[in-house]
């Protein structure tokens, strides 16, 4: 039986935006994060829902899609009844609706369930595929001179029924744009319709699949050939038509489907608390990014690096050669009631500028940062100094690191300390996507930022299909891996850094 909360809760009808998740409100996006409860449709994003919602079972989730046909649709009675039930339970509920719940999403018939049965709601709203799939098409469906006005219209509604809402005939001699949402089985009769009543057969037409997505394709055609062209091209749903002829703006203004790795979908395996600046960078030149974190960042026992601290003024260098390592250094350092001030007597090297980024940001410059960014460059560079032999290092690292530096500085005269502060350890996260997606032969590059990445890829998809992908290495220890592995190497970073990493896979598949 049901418990009823004594506490009746709130539903929100919030708009996820036509695909992108970056096209959600800021409002809709505040009431995602908070929510004890979500129910959402299937063109909703799930990049939108709480990443550790499936894992840790809060946010609940409940999927409610609905698609034309479909026998496993959820009825919409039964939607209601959810969101209902949920709300006399105490809970914050987001009814999380592709685009925006009023325009064409049943969200008005939701919120009149929602008043029969005195549950209080919000209504979010979204930005419609209707505006912004022919946007990221460069179609704008008004434009000065060419069309002043838009109308949107069901394309579920056949023509050919003894009985229809919309007058076809009306439409045709409107002039301006039509918008038709959903409309690919119906198509053929929608145009011949809107020819009969009056509009010219040649005026251009375009059908946009998975608008805003990196999946999308656009076919531009005239409303006499639309429908034939689309189903040439493979064309399913879902399918937003535009008619008028503003579609004719397309070749000038398209810019979305021409950035330059549009339609490549690639694979970004790195530790996952640090993979979202790796993934934005690749979506923003266009490509689909299947993020599969590879690794982990498990911190170790501390206590030693928290008893050094106490001890800085009795080193001369302070070595590092990751962001995770100046991150856990940091942590502790502050946690020990000190700051950037305990390091006035020590001189830092760090291995690259990412690790020096890190650093700067809490306001320390390094001394010492070499042009190749490995650990062989460092030790080069420190080599030349005469300030190391005999000297005291602190070096905090990742357990299991290779012995170059600390080997090279003893050889060089220097007393080593080194701290392990974290391991990485193998996180399977998407695997079953990514899988799915070698077997269909999709995946255009699978990058790689160190050796351990490359060891748990192959733990997490399997050697056979690990071996079906070709690899973009961040320098020459993860290539020794890609190599070890057998894994077909695309290319490797000219500077060992995501940008270098970028730039190296945007040359291979420009």
């Amino acid at each position: 039986m049901t418990e009823v909360s004594d506490k009746i809760g709130t539903v929100y009808l919030v708009g996820a935006g036509p695909g992108d998740p970056g096209l959600i409100t800021v409002r809709g996006k505040k009431l995602v994060d908070s929510a004890d409860a979500i129910v959402y449709d299937a063109l909703a994003n799930r990049a939108l829902l709480p990443p550790d919602a499936v894992e840790k079972g809060l946010p609940e989730l409940f999927f409610v899609g609905k698609r034309g046909g479909d026998s496993k649709s959820v009825p919409q009675e039964d939607i209601n009844e959810l969101l209902v039930k949920l709300a006399r339970e105490g809970k914050k509920v987001v009814r999380l609706k592709g685009g925006d719940p009023f325009v064409f999403g049943r969200g008005s018939e939701e919120a009149q369930a929602l008043n029969e049965s005195s549950i209080p709601f919000e209504v979010v709203p979204g930005i419609t595929a209707g505006i912004a799939a022919p946007a990221y098409a460069g179609i704008p469906v008004t434009h000065r001179g060419l069309s002043t006005s838009v109308t949107f219209v069901t394309g579920h509604e056949d023509p050919g029924k003894a009985t229809t809402q919309t007058n076809w005939k009306a439409l045709a001699q409107a002039g301006g744009t039509i918008v038709l949402y959903m409309g690919v089985k119906t198509l053929p009769a929608i145009a011949a319709a809107l020819i009969e009543g009056g509009m010219p057969p040649e005026i251009p037409a375009a059908a946009i699949q998975w608008g805003t997505v990196s999946r999308q394709r656009t076919v531009v055609a005239t409303l006499a050939t639309l429908s034939d062209e689309a189903a040439k091209q493979g064309i399913s749903a879902p399918v937003i038509t535009v008619i008028g002829w503003a579609v004719v703006l397309r070749d000038e203004i398209s810019w979305f489907e021409t950035r330059p790795l549009f339609g490549r979908q690639i694979v970004v395996t790195r530790a996952a608390q640090t993979s979202t600046v790796l993934s934005d960078k690749f979506a923003d030149l266009g490509a689909d990014v299947i993020e599969m974190p590879a690794t982990q960042i498990a911190r170790l026992d501390l206590s030693p690096l928290r008893e050094e601290l106490k001890n800085l003024d009795e080193y001369s260098w302070l070595i590092f050669t990751s962001r995770n390592a100046v991150a856990i250094f940091w942590e502790q350092l502050l946690g020990g009631c000190r700051d950037a001030r305990a390091l006035a007597g020590l001189k830092i090297g760090a291995v690259g500028p990412a690790t020096a980024g890190a650093l700067l940001e809490h306001g320390i410059a390094v001394d010492v940062i070499p042009e190749r960014f490995v650990a062989e460059g460092l030790l080069e560079k420190l080599s030349e100094r005469d300030d190391v032999s005999g000297s005291r290092v602190l070096y905090v690292t990742a357990e299991g690191a290779r012995e170059v530096l600390p080997d090279g500085l003893t050889a060089l005269g220097a007393d080593v300390n080194v701290i392990a502060a974290y391991r990485s350890i193998q996180d399977g996260t998407g695997a079953k996507k990514l899988r799915r997606a070698i077997e269909e032969g999709t995946v255009s590059v699978v990058t790689f930022t160190s050796a351990s990445a490359v060891r748990s890829y192959v733990d997490v998809v399997g050697e056979d299909l690990a071996l079906k992908t070709r690899a973009a290495s961040i320098g020459p220890q993860t290539t020794e891996a890609i190599n070890a592995a057998g894994i077909e190497l695309l290319c490797e970073a000219t500077e060992s850094t995501t940008d270098g990493l970028v730039a190296a896979v945007l040359r291979a598949l420009s």
